[in-house]
């Protein structure tokens, strides 16, 4: 009988070396082409890996934990072997959306319960797209299949009562979410925004309502359930019986301390910050969400910055290169990178020729960026090729900070909160919805100049995103 090594392949742009995860086969037992044998875990992702021989699986010669070079065989497969089959159409997309019946309830109410925060869409993004089943370039020549690493359990809010009449009495922590404490301001929500609020477990008697008529909208159960996201540990646990824990630095947690080093130590870091007023944007953003022709795509005012971004690169096109030592090259179109926060650490995935999107295109890219996020599955192609990022700290309730640049950039933007606060208008102090922009630019390469006006155009938008009609 023949006897096959199955060596393991670069799944992505550069890869070096991956860790086995878990192994799916055993010693003796049969195998068929295409047949997930494998788990690993790479620089960037949860890669699952399908046999391309049929036969009997004969040694695991990798044990699972252990990390190895690209090339190296892992498993031998023996009797019935065969040469590599033609490579499948890659399993890298997530199956069918909810059924039709579901979404078309209210796509307000079909909201995440758990999973990965993109930085701009806070603890859940939007869930009612389809996503179109697509094949990644630079995917390997065999089937892969991108797994997410089990999300936390969402929180379950407590099953109402059976009503029965009763002496009003203050409310108790066990309310069900969305349901009004007795004696208090009864709670103005659509259906839908209590059954977003139930499936997030965010209790309505404690969400700031923003509608116009003091009714509580779908951002502000977002909101409500982002904070709770950030402050979820109420109670301080106890110290633990071990001294200290010891945590392997290996897969995504090694690249960003390289990424990190690498940027903090080689490129200047220069940041600058300027308060904005964005009620504008958030009229705009309201609007938007009214429109028949953004009905059912997740609308954000990240969305707005990230046009102003494209817009202000435009006109500040050096803020758009990168620094390879001999030369400067500049980017004439943009790749924007998001960063995103998932359960496996920190990535930057970015939609790809952003300058030719429409507002529309631009927001159903995000949104594709969100659910790939949230499930583990962003694919490394998806993170190569970046030009410029923005990063979103505003859902984390942060005011500002000083990003660091993405390796082989030269540009990022920073987003803090957005929220009203006194501002003078016309001489008046009014109540306006303010945030804090900050950037950090590679100083070999943009000057304070420069940098002062890209971020300054990206104000300007945030104030009017009127002048993207331009």
């Amino acid at each position: 009988m023949s006897e096959s090594q199955f060596l393991l392949p670069d799944v992505g742009e550069g890869l070096t070396e991956a860790e086995i995860v878990s192994w799916k086969v055993a010693p003796g037992e049969p195998v068929a082409v295409n047949q997930v044998i494998v788990e690993i875990e790479t620089a960037k992702s949860l890669v699952e890996l399908p046999s391309p021989f049929e036969g009997t699986v004969g040694e695991l010669l990798v044990s699972e934990g252990q990390t190895v070079e690209v090339g190296t065989p892992i498993i031998t497969v023996t009797a019935g072997a065969s040469a590599p089959a033609a490579p499948a159409e890659p399993v890298s997309e997530v199956a069918e959306a909810e059924a039709d019946a579901a979404q078309s309830v209210s796509h307000e109410a079909d909201e995440p319960k758990a999973g990965a925060v993109l930085v701009g869409y806070g603890a859940a993004g939007h869930g009612t797209s389809r996503r179109r089943r697509v094949t990644h370039p630079g995917t390997a020549a065999i089937p892969v299949t991108f797994t997410p690493a089990a999300p936390a359990a969402a929180a379950t809010p407590a099953p109402a009562a059976s009503p029965a009449p009763a002496p009003a009495v203050a409310p108790t922590s066990s309310a069900p979410a969305g349901a009004s404490p007795v004696g208090s301001a009864p709670v103005i929500a659509k259906p839908p925004i209590r059954k977003l609020a139930k499936d997030l477990g965010v209790d309505l008697a404690l969400v700031t309502p923003t509608g116009p008529i003091g009714d509580i909208t779908r951002e502000d159960v977002l909101r409500e359930a982002t904070q709770a996201s950030v402050f979820r540990n109420i109670q301080t646990p106890a110290w633990p019986d071990d001294r200290e824990d010891r945590i392997p630095v290996k897969g995504v947690r090694k690249a960003i301390a390289n990424a990190m080093t690498t940027s903090a130590f080689s490129a200047p870091h220069v940041s600058l910050f300027v308060d904005v007023d964005a009620s504008r944007t958030m009229e705009f953003v309201k609007r938007l969400k009214t429109s028949p022709d953004f009905v059912g795509v997740k609308v954000s005012p990240l969305l707005i910055v990230a046009k102003a971004i494209i817009w202000a690169v435009r006109r500040n096109p050096t803020v758009n290169s990168t620094w390879t030592d001999e030369e400067i090259i500049v980017r004439h179109y943009v790749n924007l990178g998001i960063a995103a926060a998932t359960p496996r650490g920190l990535i930057v995935p970015n939609v790809k020729e952003a300058q030719g999107m429409s507002l529309l295109e631009l927001a159903k890219a995000l949104e594709e960026l969100t659910l790939v996020a949230r499930e583990g599955k962003t694919p490394p192609s998806d993170m190569a090729g970046g030009t410029i990022t923005i990063t979103n700290i505003g859902v984390f309730g942060m005011d500002t900070g000083t990003p660091i640049l993405n390796p082989g950039e030269v540009g990022i933007v920073a987003l803090g909160t957005i929220k009203q606060k006194p501002w003078v208008v016309d001489g008046e102090v009014r109540p306006r919805y303010v945030t804090t922009v900050g950037a950090s630019f590679d100083h070999r390469v943009v000057d304070g100049d420069v940098a002062s006006r890209f971020l300054a155009d990206v104000a300007s938008i945030i104030e009017e995103p009127a002048l993207l009609l331009d």
